[in-house]
């Protein structure tokens, strides 16, 4: 069985993954992977010179701000790099899918319903919290702008977008009622796995 992840920029995906694994379900996390994949794949950095330019790598290594700086403020080219983005994740993610052995796993997607990758999945958990506290959770967390961080969050569904389409939702502001509601969901999907 297949849960899908996901929730806007700052939810606290991640935090919920880390539930997840300390219970045992073993999480695939597609940002981490395709970050991964643009490192090592020659076809992925083939073509993602051949439409960003050769400054999009340095030394090997993807130039994620020039990228991201570009793709956040052009739908269009937002567009062609999940074009080729997504295909490999898809593909990297039904390779270790097919070694799992566990009643189900836990498939992590920031833009689970915009790509599409939700009808492959059997239920899909969202994660919500409030737009300020996401923003500034993301300007805690990492060297950026508030418009940067506003920027994406416009490329991506709102939480009443999500949830309309969630199996369980989780609203995640205090720790421990987010682990709480983990552990519940956890139960239940368990339940209808046996």
């Amino acid at each position: 069985m297949i849960v899908g992840l996901t929730g806007g920029i700052g939810s606290g995906k991640s935090t919920i993954a880390s539930f997840f694994k300390q219970l045992g379900v073993p999480v695939y996390i597609a940002d981490e992977r395709a970050k991964r994949l643009m490192e090592i794949d020659e076809t992925i950095k083939r073509r993602i010179v051949e439409e960003f330019g050769a400054q999009a790598y340095e030394n090997s290594i993807p130039n994620r701000a020039l990228i991201a700086q570009i793709v956040f403020n052009n739908p269009s080219k937002l567009a062609v790099l999940n074009g080729i983005i997504h295909p490999a994740v898809r593909e990297d993610f039904d390779s270790w899918y097919q070694v799992q052995d566990a009643p189900y796993v836990i498939k992590e997607v920031a833009i689970l319903f915009e790509s599409g990758g939700d009808i492959l999945c059997d239920a899909v958990i969202s994660v919500t919290a409030p737009e300020e506290v996401r923003i500034q959770r993301v300007l805690n967390r990492d060297n950026t702008t508030r418009k940067a961080v506003m920027d994406r969050i416009k490329n991506q569904w709102t939480d009443k977008q999500r949830v309309e389409k969630s199996t369980y939702v989780i609203e995640n502001i205090d720790l421990d009622s987010t682990r709480e509601n983990v552990y519940k969901i956890h139960d239940h999907i368990l339940k209808k796995t046996i």
